[in-house]
Formats: structure tokens, C-alpha cells, sequence
């Protein structure tokens, strides 16, 4: 009895403001396609203004998946966007369209195209006791990968506080060591075949496109935005607040800085978060590179016709 041919299944990736969304919807209106977010902070509710959230009107009447559908102050894991990704994947096959994937967020797209390790929760009070004795004592988390899992001490650099913090938990919740979790696999995606396609727009262009946008959310009400998250009874210390141009607004807020201040250290904040998207996506197998924002034609159409010879394979 012979396999069901592989679903096509599209990723648009690159750094932030390289233009994913309008490539997005260029190829879906020519592919009936829906797009897929895969985006670690458009999946938040209220928070629209600074993650260049698209509206519904800016949506052209395509079908978006997995935006707004958590509460700011619940936690997301990356395992938690493969599990949701996942079933709807399997609904847009089943309704005879393209899945479009489209976001920078790298770690999401792992997570649902190779899988992650099956390994436990985040459990934050953990983690936050363990940042803290770190800071007290640095290198402690180290010397204790050290003696309970060399292996991963190895591989992890000493100052890497977020890998050995994760490595530490791991061992302590589980009673393993971090090792031995990634040696027991992951779980790839099955049933499809995927294509990357990423944005490689000239970096100087992109910084002063980066640095344009943040003026603008500044103008179109970011923190009005924030205020309104805030007057809903949400602490400022809840994840989507601490990302680039959110950080900045409530620093304003707070009158820690004015806003001439708070937009110059977003824009520099967000350009150096474009740099390690690129950076990212330059070790993720597979990338078929575009020279060129999203929004210009000469890309769109290179990227149409590569589309095109995919889904004809």
C-alpha cells in the first residue's frame, strides 16, 4: 500500500522588518495559501502596535493562525507553538490550501519542523533561584554541569546564562542529566515536505527602515498601548513587556527616560535583534536566500517561481 504524498508546506523567514508579512501575502493570494504566525510575540493578545501586528484589513482577506490566542501574563513555550502549529497545519491540507509559516522567530520554527527535545516545563520560580545564584556566585551553574552532566558543560560556554540555567533545570526536575534527554530524539514533523525561503534585504536599508518603524509605533500609540495593558491589571514584569520598544515604553512611563531616549535605544535594541534573526537563519539548513525586501517585485516574483517549481515537484 503505497505512503500519501507529502503535503507542501512554505516558510517566509528572516530578520524583523525585512517585509515577511507583505511576501506572505503575495504568495498566498497566487498559491491559495493561509499564513501560519511564527511570531513568539503576535501570538499575545493586545500587544499589536509594537510587534507590527497586521490588522484585519491589512490581511487582505487571507486566513492568520495562531495570533492573539494567549493572554500576556501565560506562559508559551516553544513546545507549546509546535503542538498548536501542528493541528493547524493539518486542518489547512485538509482544506486544500498552502501553508504559509511566516515569522523570525527561529526557535518556533525548529521546534515545529525538526521538534525539540522531550524534556520538562520551564518552571519559572526555578529558573528565576537560579539566575539569582548565579549572579551572587558566577560560574556556580557551570561547576555544577561540571560534576552532573560534562557532557552538556561542554557544550555550553560558562557565560551562557540562559542555556545553563535551562541545563541545571533540567537535571534538577528530572533527575537527568540534559544530555541524555537530547540523546533519547526528537520528533520531526511528519507528512511534509518543506520549503525555507528568507529575506536578505541590504542591512543598511534595513536599519534605517528598522529605525523609521520604531518612530512610528512610538507616534501610532505605543504607550497608550502599554498603558492600556497595564490598566488591565497586568504587572509590568510579564514577558511581552520586556521585548524591544515595549521596554523602552514603560521605561518612559516610569520616568526612568524620555522619549526622545526611549526610541533611540529601541531602534538600536531592534537593530541588533535583526542581526542575530540573520544570524539564526544563516545556520538553519536548507534557506533558500532572497536579495531584497518582501515588498519589492523583482523578490516577490523570484520568489513566486520558486514556489511555483516546488509545488510541481
Amino acid at each position: 500500500m503505497s505512503q500519501a504524498k507529502p503535503a507542501p508546506l512554505v516558510a517566509v523567514l528572516g530578520p524583523t522588518g525585512s517585509g515577511k508579512s507583505e511576501l506572505a501575502l503575495h504568495l498566498a493570494a497566487r498559491f491559495s495559501g493561509e499564513v501560519l504566525n511564527c511570531d513568539s510575540l503576535q501570538v499575545y493578545r493586545y500587544f499589536d502596535i509594537g510587534t507590527a501586528k497586521l490588522t484585519p484589513e491589512q490581511q487582505r482577506g487571507i486566513p492568520h493562525h495562531l495570533l492573539d490566542i494567549v493572554n500576556p501574563d501565560e506562559p508559551f513555550t516553544a513546545g507549546e507553538y509546535a503542538r498548536r502549529a501542528r493541528a493547524v497545519l493539518a486542518e489547512i491540507v485538509a482544506r486544500g490550501r498552502l501553508p504559509l509559516v511566516v515569522g523570525g522567530t527561529g526557535l518556533y520554527l525548529r521546534a515545529l519542523v525538526d521538534g525539540l527535545f522531550p524534556g520538562p516545563s520551564r518552571n519559572e520560580d526555578l529558573r528565576r533561584r537560579l539566575m539569582e545564584r548565579e549572579t551572587r556566585r558566577p560560574g556556580l551553574l557551570h561547576r555544577f554541569l561540571r560534576r552532573y552532566d560534562p557532557e552538556a558543560a561542554a557544550r555550553i560556554h560558562p557565560s551562557d546564562r540562559h542555556k545553563l540555567v535551562r541545563a541545571v533545570e533540567v537535571c534538577m526536575l528530572t533527575g537527568r542529566p540534559l544530555s541524555s534527554w537530547f540523546a533519547a530524539g526528537r520528533q520531526p514533523l511528519q507528512g511534509f515536505r518543506v520549503l525555507k525561503l528568507a529575506l536578505n534585504p541590504p542591512r543598511q536599508e534595513l536599519y534605517r527602515r528598522l529605525d523609521e518603524r520604531c518612530v512610528r509605533m512610538f507616534e501610532a500609540g505605543l504607550l497608550d498601548e502599554v498603558r492600556r495593558i497595564l490598566a488591565m491589571g497586568y504587572p509590568e514584569t510579564i514577558k511581552p513587556l520586556q521585548a524591544h520598544g515595549y521596554r523602552q515604553a514603560l521605561q518612559v512611563l516610569r520616568g526612568e527616560l524620555d522619549l526622545r531616549k526611549a526610541i533611540y535605544y529601541a531602534q538600536r535594541n531592534t537593530r541588533r535583534y535583526a542581526k542575530r534573526q540573520w544570524t539564526w537563519f544563516r545556520h538553519e539548513p536548507g534557506v533558500v536566500w532572497l536579495d531584497g525586501f518582501g515588498d519589492q517585485p523583482h523578490v516577490q516574483a523570484a520568489a513566486s517561481e520558486i514556489v511555483r517549481q516546488f509545488l510541481n515537484q
